[in-house]
């Protein structure tokens, strides 16, 4: 179940308009479709929970969905910006 490591926050910067993914030391700036996914990474959602909603609020074939998903999540994790 992906969720933000110690010290690591995901939030909106309102004097930007954007969202951010702050760190130590780091800042990100995720593109909208990562934004989506993040708001979904709580740490009681399973990928698989993350891919069907997303599927089915976006209409888009589950396997296009897990594929970007999972790319998406194992690039932040090896960024050190996420956990699994």
């Amino acid at each position: 179940m992906p969720n933000f490591p110690r010290g690591v926050k995901f939030r909106f910067n309102k004097a930007k308009e954007q969202w951010v993914i702050l760190a130590p030391e780091r800042l990100l700036v995720p593109d909208e479709t990562a934004v989506e996914v993040l708001k979904l990474c709580d740490g009681s959602a399973s990928v698989g929970n993350i891919v069907d909603d997303l599927a089915a609020r976006f209409n888009a074939p589950r396997d296009v969905i897990a594929t970007d998903v999972a790319a998406l999540l194992q690039d932040l994790a090896d960024k050190g910006f996420i956990t699994a």
